[in-house]
């Protein structure tokens, strides 16, 4: 028989190769959608491993990324992040909880008030906070999405970077 924690870490590994896909775009929408995909099934993997406060701030990024994909604006990242920070503090346990929340309003940041690489190097900060979260609560396949994601944005970066170049280059 097949137990809840086998099923949970399969859903992690499910998120790495969502979370592969989706921080290998160079296109901001695309990147969202995908990472709207990656974080619903973040969520689950976050419930079946018991970690209540991982799987609401996995919620708030699902829903939070799908509005960004339509609106860019400081008020409604500071509305998010506020009610991330007021849920992450009514249900934490312990201390080391608030490293999803700190993830998740780094993200939060990011998608709505920034674009293309300085979007991505704030992804980066934020993955390091996912990537302690993960390691703490014992998710297999979130902590090697969170370092290979590391590696893979800024790899994402660099070939930004080279586009970038490329283009004043030409002009």
């Amino acid at each position: 028989m097949i137990n809840q924690e086998w099923i949970a870490q399969l859903m992690g590994f499910a998120s790495f190769a969502i979370g592969m896909y989706a921080f290998y775009q160079k296109d901001d929408k695309k990147l969202k959608i995908v990472m709207c995909i990656f974080n619903l099934n973040h969520a689950i993997h976050y419930l079946l491993l018991g970690t209540v406060v991982s799987a609401i701030s996995s919620l708030l990024s699902a829903f939070r990324t799908g509005l960004s994909i339509y609106v860019s604006s400081k008020w409604v990242a500071f509305l998010f992040i506020a009610i991330g920070l007021i849920s992450g503090f009514y249900m934490a346990d312990e201390i080391w909880d608030l490293w999803a929340v700190m993830g998740m309003c780094i993200g939060t940041y990011a998608l709505f008030v920034l674009k293309g690489i300085p979007m991505r190097i704030a992804f980066l900060v934020g993955a390091c906070c996912w990537l302690t979260n993960n390691l703490l609560v014992g998710s297999i396949g979130g902590t090697l999405l969170e370092a290979t994601l590391i590696t893979t944005n800024a790899i994402t970066i660099l070939r930004l970077l080279k586009d970038e170049r490329k283009k004043s280059q030409s002009t």
